[in-house]
This record gives structure tokens, C-alpha cells and sequence, in this order.
């Protein structure tokens, strides 16, 4: 059945953004969620013209471990393997995809996502940072996938190298239909709790032969 666009929400127990298409350009305001929210660290989307300095790594949140030396907080990026995503669709065009990419990080970080949780992926032009950082070489580009403490940006192409996250956020900004066909079922694949995709409906809805 295709998939029509849903209304600006995601169902998702973790509390993910409410969005919106990119031409409205007005983000709605998150859900609100329980706890205290540590400070985010600089994001790595916005690169200066020198290379930006390794992220910091975002706070643990306030959690009060059980009495006993064994306490331990669970790891917050992991998946389970059964996990099923959800889907949500914002609609966009192509080259305002990217920019809906970027406002839906920004509600998942306000939401109470750890920037680790979240990767980004574009079918089309690189994301700006993913290009910067690959000017350094490859090992050093994903050595910052493999430290797992920030958002990852990186081509669609690319998915089969990426590590599953609770959360991918994919840009349709432009490539060949087949090229979205095959990223889209693997950044489903990748995706523990939620699968964004931002750009034109009947476009993805080809891409994932209308099976969302």
C-alpha cells in the first residue's frame, strides 16, 4: 500500500521529533522528555574552515544505579537485534531534502537523543561535513563512525559499511531511482527504532516498491 505522508508525528517510544515538510521551514516543538538533558556537543554539520576538534562526548544522563558494585548503565545506542522500526516520511524536494535531514536531527537531539544514536544518510550530494572529513582519508573519516559518540554523516552508497543505530535519517537529495531503491531497505535494516526519510513521497514510495 503506498505510503502516504503521516500527519507531523513519530510513533516511536523513545520519544523521536515532530516534523515538518521542509518548505514550511517551522519546526514544531518536541515532546517533551522526562530528565534532565545534558548540554549537546557541538555538532559536527557545521565544519570551520580548519578541521573541527573531536566532538565532545555528551553526558550520561542522570540515572541512579541500583545498590551494589555490579550496577552498570546500559549502553545508549544499543539495539535489539528484533527491533522493527518505525517510518516516518517528510516530505520534501530534492534539494530541500538535506535541509529536512538536518531539522529532524536537531528535534531528535532536543528530544533526548545522544547524538551517537543517529546516522545520516544522503543518496545524492555528500552532507558538507561527510565531505570535509573524507578529505582527511577514509580510516580517519570512519574511525568517527567506529567511536560511535556523535552524528554520522555519510553517502547512501555507503550503508553496507555503516553500524545499525537506533535512529537513520536519510536525505533523498538527488541520485539514480536505483540507487534509492537500494539504500532505502538497508537503511531500514540499519535503523533499531526509527527510519526517517525526507524527499519527494512518490519517489521513496517507488524506491521501497510501496512496501512501508
Amino acid at each position: 500500500m503506498p505510503l502516504i505522508p503521516e500527519e507531523p508525528q513519530i510513533h516511536e517510544s523513545a520519544q523521536g521529533p515532530r516534523a515538518t515538510p521542509a518548505s514550511g521551514r517551522t519546526a514544531p516543538t518536541p515532546r517533551p522528555v522526562p530528565g534532565p538533558r545534558p548540554a549537546a556537543p557541538s555538532r559536527p554539520g557545521r565544519p570551520g574552515p580548519l578541521r573541527p576538534t573531536p566532538p565532545a562526548q555528551r553526558a550520561p544522563r542522570d540515572v541512579a544505579p541500583k545498590p551494589g558494585p555490579s550496577a552498570q548503565a546500559a549502553p545508549a545506542a544499543s539495539v535489539p537485534a528484533t527491533a522493527v522500526p518505525q517510518i516516518q516520511l517528510i516530505p520534501a524536494s530534492a534539494d530541500g531534502a538535506l535541509d529536512a535531514a538536518e531539522e529532524a536531527v536537531d528535534l531528535l537531539l532536543d528530544s533526548g537523543r545522544a547524538p551517537g544514536e543517529v546516522l545520516v544518510l544522503t543518496t545524492g550530494e555528500q552532507h558538507p561535513w561527510a565531505a570535509h572529513e573524507l578529505t582527511f582519508g577514509e580510516a580517519s573519516y570512519w574511525a568517527q563512525h567506529d567511536a560511535g559518540d556523535d552524528v554520522f554523516y555519510a553517502d547512501a552508497a555507503a550503508v553496507g559499511r555503516a553500524s545499525a543505530r537506533p535512529v537513520v535519517v536519510v536525505a533523498v537529495n538527488g541520485g539514480s531511482d536505483t540507487a534509492a531503491a537500494t539504500a532505502l531497505p538497508l537503511a531500514r535494516a540499519r535503523a533499531g527504532a526509527l527510519l526517517i526519510v525526507c524527499g519527494d513521497p512518490q519517489r521513496i514510495n517507488a524506491a521501497l516498491g510501496a512496501g512501508v
